[in-house]
This record gives structure tokens, sequence and C-alpha cells, in this order.
């Protein structure tokens, strides 16, 4: 009897233990990104925005892949030791972030895009070396949205940039095309983003492309009782074999929305609806019950994306964030200073 009262007492004393733990985590990460506010330059750098804004709309004019790559940077960035700008960092031997399998595939426009914003920034004299990559990125990023027609929400500052970024560090922390439900909902309620939020987020696949070898398997090897996805529409099938025959050059590139690829806008939820997303990861948001309500919602108001794409947003840009005296401020976005 006094074994199994002791037993007990020392079981809760591990969960009262756990549960301690993940408070402080909690707490930390919300004390960090309290330190987040939109006015965070008003004394060192006040038009930064202004700076950034021209610097992206230069790029932007240059190239329109500049907004879908700037777009993709920021969210793996965020997802991988959190918005610390560590997804820039270089390294001499391959062994950096940037240089994972899943991040090869990163377009160059949008680390030049935070390069050339940073130049613009430092340009000016009292504002050089004033504001970290990991916030040039953030404020790009909402540029980039804005100018392809979706929603101009306010950027929270404030970010320090890390100083570490490892090609291990990567493993396992971005989604995959052929996620599911439960593994996209896990992978985002990670870092405090709910299911609406993942859903919203997804949304940014209006814009930009992808490779044939990413949905190959779809096409032509999907299962043995099928060898084409059955959840695909059978005219974008078609379609899709057409740009992506067997033994094509896997890095031909293919639109995520096959509708309005250059604009930020809800047809990427209206595609689900009729079996046209790009992924597995895409079309299980509409083929399983407990996602598609909300694909419905936003692919019937647009309204209604924009502003949860917004909140999602900001609340990505929270993600293990560096504040304070942690980090520091890069002189050069692609190393440590």
């Amino acid at each position: 009897m006094i074994k199994l009262i002791s037993q007990k007492m020392e079981n809760q004393k591990k969960i009262s233990n756990l549960f301690f733990v993940m408070l402080l985590i909690l707490s930390v990460s919300s004390i960090a990104f309290g330190q987040l506010k939109t006015d965070f330059y008003k004394n060192t750098c006040p038009n930064v925005e202004s700076l950034v804004r021209s610097a992206v709309r230069l790029k932007f004019q240059q190239t329109f892949v500049t907004a879908p790559a700037t777009l993709r940077l920021f969210f793996h960035d965020c997802f991988v030791r959190g918005c610390d700008a560590s997804m820039l960092l270089s390294s001499p031997n391959g062994k950096a972030e940037k240089d994972h399998p899943d991040n090869l595939s990163l377009a160059g426009d949008g680390f030049d895009t935070v390069v050339k914003a940073k130049a613009a920034v430092d340009s000016d004299s009292k504002c050089r070396n004033k504001v970290s990559c990991a916030d040039i990125l953030a404020l790009a990023t909402r540029e980039v949205v804005a100018m392809t027609g979706g929603p101009f929400y306010p950027v929270e500052l404030g970010r320090r940039d890390g100083k570490v970024s490892t090609l291990t560090s990567v493993q396992h922390q971005l989604p995959g095309e052929g996620f599911n439900l439960d593994q996209l909902n896990t992978m985002f309620a990670r870092r405090g983003l709910s299911q609406t939020d993942m859903i919203a987020l997804s949304g940014a696949h209006t814009l930009g492309f992808s490779h044939c070898n990413r949905v190959s398997k779809r096409l032509y090897n999907f299962s043995p009782k099928s060898s084409v996805d059955p959840t695909l529409n059978k005219a974008y099938v078609a379609q899709l074999k057409q740009m992506c025959p067997l033994r094509v050059d896997p890095r031909i590139a293919i639109n995520m929305d096959p509708t309005t690829p250059n604009t930020f806008d809800n047809a990427y939820y209206k595609n689900l609806q009729q079996g046209k997303g790009l992924f597995v990861s895409d079309q299980i948001l509409f083929t399983d019950s407990r996602s598609r309500n909300t694909v419905n919602l936003f692919a019937s108001n647009n309204d209604a994306f924009k502003q949860a794409f917004a909140t999602a947003m900001t609340k990505l840009g929270r993600v293990g964030v560096l504040t304070g005296n942690q980090g520091e401020i890069r002189f050069d976005c692609t190393r440590p200073n």
C-alpha cells in the first residue's frame, strides 16, 4: 500500500514537473514575441517600411518570381529555428539550412530580395546596421503579398538575427507534399498555429510554382490500386500529364494555382473544391471533412480568407523569435558578424 502511494506521488510529481516545463516554454515564447511591436524602429529607423517597400517594388518589377520566392523563404525560415533569418546564412562547406534538400528549391530571387532591401535600409545613415535581416524579410514578405493583391497587414518588428544555421536542424521541420490533415495539424500546432491558421497559410499556394518531380507520384504511381490519385480532377490530370510526361526533366516548373497563378486570391480554395490541388497536402484540406468547411468559407469569401491569412502571418512571424540581447543585427544577411 505504501509502495502504491509512493508510486502515485512520484507520477504526480513527474506530471507536475512536465506541466511546469511546458508553462516555462510558453512563457519564454510569449515574452519574446511580447517584445515585438509595429513601431519598434520609430526612433532608430523611422522610414524602414518605405525603404523596404521601394526596394521590393523595384525587384518585383524585374521579376514576378520575387513574390512567391520571398513568401516561401519567410515560411521556411520561421518553421526552422523560428523567424531569425537563419535560412539566409551561407556555409562554406554546404552545411547550412539553405543546403538541405527541402530548401534547394527555394528560388534565389527570394534571397536577393532581402539582400537588396537590406542594402536600401543601410543606405540611410540613420538606419545602417540597426534593422535585422529577420525583420527585413518579414516586411518584404508583407510587401509581396500586398503587391500581388493580398492583404496589407501590420508587421510586428523587433526580431534579432540568429547566429546558427545547420543542415540537420531542417530535418522533419517542414510539411511534406504528401502530408495528411493530422500530420499538418501536428506540425503547425507545435508552432502555436491552429488548423484555421494552417489552412489560411496553405492559401499562399495561390502564387508560385512547383516542379514535376513533386507531383509525378500522384500522376503515374499513386498506389497499387490506382496509378493516378483518384481525388485529382480528370481534366487536371490530363493537363498535368501534358506538362509533366513520364521521364521529363524533374525541374520543369508547374503553377501551384492553375487558374490565377500571379494573383493573391482565394482561387486556391475554389481549385480544391474541383479536385485541382497540386499536392496531396493541398487536396486533403477539402477531402477531409474536418477541414472542408473552412475551405468552403475561404472559397466563397475572399475577404474572410485575406483576414485569416493576415492573422496567421502575424502569428507565424512570432514563432521562435530572438529579441532583446539575443542574437544580433547582422551586417551582412548571408553571414554572422
